[in-house]
């Protein structure tokens, strides 16, 4: 008997048994070392980028693998002659050390100077001064979670969970995952951490305040384009999702990292708003009619 249930612990499908001679990992992902566009294709990543994340093994190649088409797990499984539950748990160990490895690197916390750096390249590269980011929520649909309840049902209908703050070179700077779907985008911001300023008459003030936020709206596309496990419903725990969430946007820095060495220009202008005393209609005002002065305008604001 207990030879048996041995038996049975250890026994392996035939088509597992023969990942070695036809996996992927052993066939496929060898070839495409030699074809450096098709490697790229595959991965996402070029071959350099890929060894630069780290040295390629198959824990890595089925991770990202994953995160790059959204591929159920037993599809991921069957192509790697693994099991599926050996895809899950790779998927969620991996995307965890992509962000604790990364972290420090492509994402730190912002400190007094590079919020600094982040304010002049707004102004610099969108017109828009005092800015410390732009923010916006991405809802990433999951699979309702059980006894969840309306918990994770946004307004949009679906199940999610939710993201946030990039600069102006589509790098995220701030992210808070993990809030429930069912809030609303306001909700979202007032229950992150990060959570507490953004303020909102005329049209020049409009213009500057659309051009600066389409950078947080550019980064998720981007996002999305770049890994297409967020055009499927994630078949996962929230926890997992977040951890894929948080993965893909420190892999999504980690294709940036050259950018963020880049010299930040010189901070030239800086609005003193008097945010602790000012009603909201008073800043916006100050805005405007800065945007609305020789020194804030550009000439393409008034082209409808």
């Amino acid at each position: 008997a207990i030879n048996v249930g041995l038996q049975r612990r250890l026994w392996l499908h035939d088509i597992i048994r023969g990942r070695n001679q036809y996996g992927a990992y052993n066939n496929l992902v060898q070839e495409l070392q030699l074809d450096d566009a098709r490697f790229a294709a595959y991965f996402r990543l070029n071959k350099s980028q890929f060894e630069d994340l780290l040295q390629i093994i198959e824990r890595l190649c089925i991770c990202l693998r994953y995160l790059a088409t959204g591929d159920s797990f037993r599809s991921i499984a069957f192509s790697f002659r693994v099991d599926a539950s050996t895809v899950a748990g790779i998927v969620s160990q991996v995307c965890e050390a992509i962000w604790n490895c990364l972290l420090s690197d492509c994402m730190p916390v912002p400190d007094v100077a590079v919020w600094r750096e982040i304010t002049a390249e707004f102004q610099h590269l969108l017109a828009f001064p005092s800015c410390l980011g732009a923010m916006d929520v991405k809802h990433v649909v999951i699979e309702a979670p059980p006894s969840s309840g309306s918990l994770y049902y946004n307004y949009k209908g679906t199940f999610s969970i939710v993201l946030a703050v990039v600069d102006a070179r589509y790098r995220f700077r701030v992210v808070d995952i993990g809030a429930y779907g069912r809030n609303s985008d306001g909700g979202t911001l007032a229950a992150s951490a990060f959570g507490s300023a953004l303020r909102q008459k005329r049209k020049g003030f409009n213009f500057h305040l659309s051009h600066a936020r389409r950078m947080v709206e550019c980064t998720f596309g981007i996002l999305a384009a770049q890994w297409r496990v967020y055009r499927r419903v994630l078949g996962v725990s929230p926890e997992v999702a977040e951890k894929i969430v948080k993965a893909t946007c420190m892999l999504h820095n980690f294709l940036r990292r050259d950018v963020l060495t880049a010299p930040a220009p010189t901070l030239t202008t800086e609005l003193s708003l008097g945010m602790q005393n000012a009603t909201m209609p008073a800043e916006r005002d100050r805005f405007a009619e800065y945007f609305m002065s020789p020194a804030g305008r550009v000439p393409w604001q008034y082209r409808n």
